[in-house]
């Protein structure tokens, strides 16, 4: 069993009732998205983040981490990845919702690109849907294994049209599978953008995350 760790950023208001993890992507670390929690924070208050490391080191960026080796010659290595990675994040949730006394379906998964392979797979195979899933420039890995989904989530994917990466048409692709499996999904397509997140994404994350969890924005 792989340990997996990272940053937190505990709720302002002393007492978590809900959990946001956000899930970096290949190469990266849980400091990359740790900025988005703290600009979430202030308009979540009872709201608790986690923002952990990949149990791996990744051979192609030192200091980086990976969910799973990615190459990107081979396409099934994507599902192989993520039912490697899966039990190990899933047991990391489970802990890390258990550790802030937060029930299971006040739970908001995060993902940047990798991390929205790992968010995507987890969530929807969890014992209890999550709130929300919020995928940025991301891919789903077997979208021919909906069947054996558990949950149905909400989701909203994000994803720039100069995406050099992973190309605008995975998320599209992903939106309408899982639309077809009977998942209420949201896609936002952000011209001009590469593989990254956006102002304008941040905003809908937020907007995203506030209504799944009932939070009253201000304005």
């Amino acid at each position: 069993m792989a340990e997996i760790d990272g940053p937190r950023l505990e709720a302002a208001s002393g007492k978590a009732d809900a959990l946001v993890v956000l899930l970096h992507g290949y190469g990266a670390n849980g400091e990359d998205l740790y900025d988005i929690a703290e600009s979430w924070a202030p308009f979540l208050p009872d709201v608790a983040f986690a923002s952990p490391h990949a149990p791996d080191a990744c051979p192609m960026a030192p200091g980086g981490r990976q969910w799973f080796p990615l190459t990107m010659r081979d396409e099934s290595e994507r599902w192989r990845g993520v039912l490697s990675a899966g039990p190990d994040l899933d047991r990391f949730l489970d802990a890390e919702l258990e550790r802030c006394g937060v029930s299971p379906d006040r739970l908001v998964l995060v993902g940047f690109s990798q991390g929205t392979m790992m968010a995507l797979h987890v969530g929807l195979r969890r014992k209890m849907a999550p709130a929300l899933i919020v995928g940025y420039s991301g891919y789903l890995a077997g979208a021919d294994h909906l069947g054996e989904i558990t949950a149905k989530p909400k989701v909203l994917l994000v994803h720039g049209t100069a995406d050099q990466v992973l190309p605008v048409e995975s998320s599209r692709t992903a939106a309408a599978a899982l639309t077809a499996a009977g998942l209420p999904v949201s896609l936002h397509i952000s011209p001009g953008l590469g593989h990254g997140i956006d102002r304008m994404g941040l905003v809908l994350g937020l907007r995203a995350i506030a209504e799944a969890l009932g939070v009253d924005l201000p304005g």
